[in-house]
């Protein structure tokens, strides 16, 4: 798979602060690929440079295999995490503005907003301002304006921000028809149960610094511990722990279960899974065996706590 988006040693300083620090990434077309970090790692910079908002003091970026220049605005739709719309203006008036500003005619325009507002169940906002709508009304607005000139390259920031649980859903159900139709999403938030929905790859940023770029399952067995919860009801505890310690790390833990069992964390090394249930079963009845699979939250707070 090639890339939409290489980003090649790109610094980019503010005075004495360092906001990027030699960074490179490669953003595989047809991906949805999150971009984390905690706040001031530097991603709002970087998507700064990407958008031309704002250039890096060394480095490159290319945009399909072509160094990235003004005319690439109409291949990228932009939304902001703090949203950029117009809060006196009409809501019809201002996407239409917008819209032609991304190189639509107005005709064209108004055909997308139209297929827009039928499909969001939003017709009857044209003539709204964006002052009387709730912060979830206009964030589906700000969406439509960022989508309707069908960019290859969408990059949202914080995009779930201000809906409710049912919007959140929908908006999530939008991103991944972008996908299916063949644009490729960055997609920057601290909702990581999103990023384990949604991505394919992922890069972590943290102080200025790329710390982690991949295949979010690739990046997940890097950081797999082969440790396993484990529930047993068993008579013989003592037993059971006697055997499992010759040959695990053992330690209690705790997970939810509708049984009173003996819940355990056993890392099994190099050893294989069934070695360990083979004992687990003669000694007892297993209600609960899972393998420990790293999420985006503990790889997360793991590589920037640096424990």
């Amino acid at each position: 798979m090639s890339n939409i988006l290489e980003v090649k040693n790109v610094v980019k300083q503010y005075g004495d602060y360092t906001a990027l620090n030699n960074v490179s990434l490669q953003v595989p077309k047809g991906s949805i690929y999150g971009l984390l970090g905690p706040n001031g790692a530097g991603k709002t910079s970087l998507i700064r440079i990407i958008n031309q908002i704002t250039m890096p003091d060394s480095g490159s970026v290319l945009l399909d295999g072509e160094q990235l220049k003004p005319e690439h605005v109409q291949h990228i739709g932009y939304m902001p995490e703090e949203r950029g719309l117009y809060k006196t203006m009409k809501v019809g008036e201002q996407a239409l503005y917008l819209a032609q500003l991304k190189g639509l005619s107005k005709t064209e325009a108004k055909k997308q907003l139209d297929y827009w507002f039928d499909r969001l169940e939003i017709q009857g906002w044209w003539n709204k301002k964006i002052q009387e709508l709730s912060k979830g009304m206009a964030q589906k607005i700000q969406f439509v304006v960022t989508v309707l000139h069908k960019p290859k390259l969408l990059i949202f920031d914080e995009p779930f921000s201000g809906f409710d649980p049912v919007n959140a859903n929908l908006i999530k159900d939008e991103i991944l028809e972008l996908k299916k139709q063949g644009a490729t999403i960055i997609f920057s938030t601290h909702r990581m149960e999103s990023v384990e929905e949604l991505c394919d790859d992922i890069a972590l940023i943290h102080k200025s610094n790329k710390l982690i770029e991949g295949k979010l399952n690739d990046v997940k067995k890097e950081y797999r511990t082969n440790s396993f919860e484990v529930g047993i009801m068993t008579s013989n505890v003592e037993g059971l722990m006697y055997q499992l310690t010759q040959k695990f790390t053992v330690g209690q833990t705790n997970f939810k279960t509708l049984n009173d069992d003996l819940k355990l964390e056993v890392q099994i090394g190099n050893s294989s899974p069934n070695e360990l249930l083979n004992i687990l079963t003669q000694m007892g009845q297993v209600t609960h065996f899972v393998e420990k699979i790293p999420s985006v939250n503990d790889i997360f707070i793991k590589t920037v706590s640096g424990k």
